[in-house]
Parts: structure tokens; C-alpha cells; sequence
């Protein structure tokens, strides 16, 4: 199993101290490094920035979201990285949610699915480059001839020759029409809340993608990474603390992300077999009750979700997440030693 460091995105300043944690990556023989986006900083940016460094690390988006660009545009930040990259670049996308996409993007959100396969085949021309890309889907129409077009747009073949024709694409998905799409379509899978006891709820999701005509991959070529924060303490009492810290990000995004009635990271935990928790949780949240609702998150929930132990029990439990079918492991590290001791640990 292979390592990235999720870098994630900005807060309410650019962070510090990222180039150390790269170039730390990098030697400690890290297979990636990966940034995000919100309503913020973007993801191309940032590994254009910190990966001119470096020369061997992979780098990631993780995710981006499709609303912010057309297909075409991605396509273009893509070859464009690729290239300076010399072919390390993996297109981790994601749909995002009805909140980011019609409020930040002011674009529509019905369709997820559909638009997701528009997107990903047009990609794919673009980085081709085998004919002048077209689509006849309804959501991003190449060329446009709907309301209020002059009638002038062509097709086109991109200018810059791709690097590779064909970048790893994977998906951010959580439902289970989703997931199948991404087993079907795509090249690997950026799970948010994968852990080994909701492993076997996915695997029928992704066993129904893979068996459809036309798959891109099997089980045995598929990239499942998954994000989870890992830690080794010294006892248990440490592991307490460490537990305890992590409960305010599980309770924000089971309550507070999304919309009362449009929480998809809510119906994951709901899958998982909390329907109780995730209501209450959602409920005290909405109410502007955030410390109740932490104060709900169970130890064993955490504990399955990340990786916090003895050196020992770290190595067990990465053994655990490995047999599931996780490919890659997505950590967060707050130093370049930490980064140092991880890699060692699991060598």
C-alpha cells in the first residue's frame, strides 16, 4: 500500500511550512502528495507551486470540484501540469454539493451522474487528441448551440500536444450509484468515509461498476484512496486525547455539512449503521449546538476512521485497511519529522 500526504486546502491564510512537508514526502518515498478545494484556494495552484521541488512524488487533486470549470478547462490545467510535471499528475474530481455548486458556482446541481460521465468522456478526448472533441450530452454541449449562441462555435482539437493520453482519473463518490459509476468509469476512487468495518458495504457498488460493458478497470487494477488521519501514541490515555480531537471534524461533517434535507456525507453515516446518531448529531448542529453534538460521537466511530495507536498497533491496523483493498493511504502530517516517522514505521 502506498502513502500520499493530503495537504487538503487553505484555511483563512496560505499555510506555512508546506514546501518541508513535500520535500519531506518526497525523500521519505511518499507515492504522492494531493491538494483540495472549497470555496477558497484552488487545487492546480498549489501543486504547481510546491511540486516545481520536486521530481518524483505524484501529484494529486483531491478534489477538485467539476462545477468550477468547464470539462475543456480542467482538460487544460491538466496537460498544462502534466507536462511541467513530466506525467506525475493524478485528476481526482469530485461533483461536490447542491449548497457549493448552485451558491459558490452558480451552476446547476440536478443530474450528478450524467454530468459526471459528460465531464470524464470529455476529458478523455481532450487528452486523445485522436479527433476535434465534441459531446452531445445535454449538460455540456461541444459546440454550444442553445439559448443565446451567435452559431459560431466549431469543434476543437487542443493546441498543445498531451503529454500522456490518457491521465489516471478518479472520483470522489459516496452513494451507491455513484461509487458503481466510478468502478465503471474511472481509473481509481477517493473515498470520504471508507473504513474497514464499511468496506464490505461498498464492495457490491463497486462490483456492479466493474461487471458493466465497457469498464475501464477491475478490482485487481483499481485505486481506492482513502483519507483518514493516522497518529501513533505512546498508551491509551494519549489515545483518548488524540480521539477526542478528531470528534469536532466528524460531528461537523455529519451534522453541518449540506443542507438539512441534501447532507450526502450525513447518508453515508446513515449507511453505516448510525441513522440515530447522524439525526440527532444533524439536529443539535443545525441548532447551533456543536459541542452536544461532538459530545455524541462515539470512541469506536473515530477509532474505525482513522489509524491512532502504539507503533504496534498502527502497523496492525494499516495491515487492516490494506486488506480491504485500500491501494493508498491519504494522510495529513503537521511536520516534515512526523512525515520522516511515518514512512519508517510502515516500510
Amino acid at each position: 500500500m502506498k502513502l500520499g500526504l493530503q495537504l487538503g486546502y487553505w484555511g483563512a491564510q496560505p499555510p506555512e511550512g508546506v514546501g518541508e512537508l513535500v520535500a519531506a514526502a518526497e525523500e521519505s518515498g511518499f507515492d504522492a502528495i494531493f491538494t483540495a478545494e472549497a470555496w477558497g484556494s484552488d487545487a492546480f495552484t498549489p501543486l504547481a507551486w510546491w511540486g516545481r521541488e520536486t521530481s518524483r512524488i505524484k501529484l494529486g487533486t483531491s478534489i477538485i470540484q467539476m462545477s468550477g470549470r468547464a470539462p475543456t478547462s480542467i482538460a487544460m490545467h491538466l496537460l498544462t501540469l502534466d507536462h511541467l510535471s513530466n506525467g506525475r499528475v493524478i485528476l481526482g474530481m469530485g461533483v461536490s454539493g447542491p449548497q457549493v455548486v448552485e451558491g459558490w458556482y452558480g451552476q446547476p446541481f440536478g443530474k450528478p451522474l450524467a454530468r459526471t460521465r459528460e465531464v470524464v468522456d470529455i476529458i478523455r478526448q481532450v487528452l486523445a487528441r485522436e479527433d476535434k472533441v465534441t459531446n452531445d450530452g445535454p449538460h455540456y454541449p461541444l459546440p454550444f448551440r442553445g439559448e443565446n449562441s451567435v452559431g459560431l462555435g466549431k469543434p476543437l482539437k487542443p493546441i498543445v500536444h498531451p503529454l500522456r493520453g490518457d491521465v489516471p482519473i478518479w472520483l470522489g463518490a459516496e452513494g451507491p450509484k455513484n461509487v458503481a459509476l466510478t468502478a465503471e468509469i474511472a481509473d481509481g476512487w477517493i473515498p470520504i468515509f471508507y473504513t474497514p468495518k464499511s468496506a464490505a458495504m461498498y464492495r457490491p457498488w463497486l462490483d456492479e461498476g466493474f461487471a458493466r460493458p465497457g469498464a475501464r478497470r477491475s478490482r485487481d487494477d483499481f485505486e481506492i484512496a482513502a483519507t483518514c488521519h493516522l497518529q501513533v501514541v505512546k498508551d491509551a490515555e494519549e489515545k483518548q486525547l488524540v480521539l477526542d480531537a478528531i470528534k469536532p471534524s466528524v460531528s461537523l461533517y455529519m451534522g453541518g455539512m449540506g443542507a438539512k434535507d441534501a447532507n450526502f456525507h450525513n447518508a453515508v453515516f446513515v449507511r453505516m449503521g448510525y441513522e440515530d446518531l447522524a439525526a440527532e448529531v444533524q439536529r443539535l448542529y443545525l441548532n447551533g449546538e456543536k459541542d452536544k453534538a461532538t459530545a455524541l460521537i462515539p470512541d469506536e466511530l473515530v477509532d474505525d476512521m482513522h489509524i491512532v495507536g502504539t507503533a504496534g498497533e498502527v502497523k496492525e491496523r494499516v495491515a487492516q485497511w490494506e486488506e480491504t483493498g485500500v491501494t493508498t493511504l491519504l494522510l495529513s502530517a503537521r511536520s516534515a519529522d512526523e512525515i520522516r516517522s511515518v514512512a519508517e514505521l510502515l516500510a
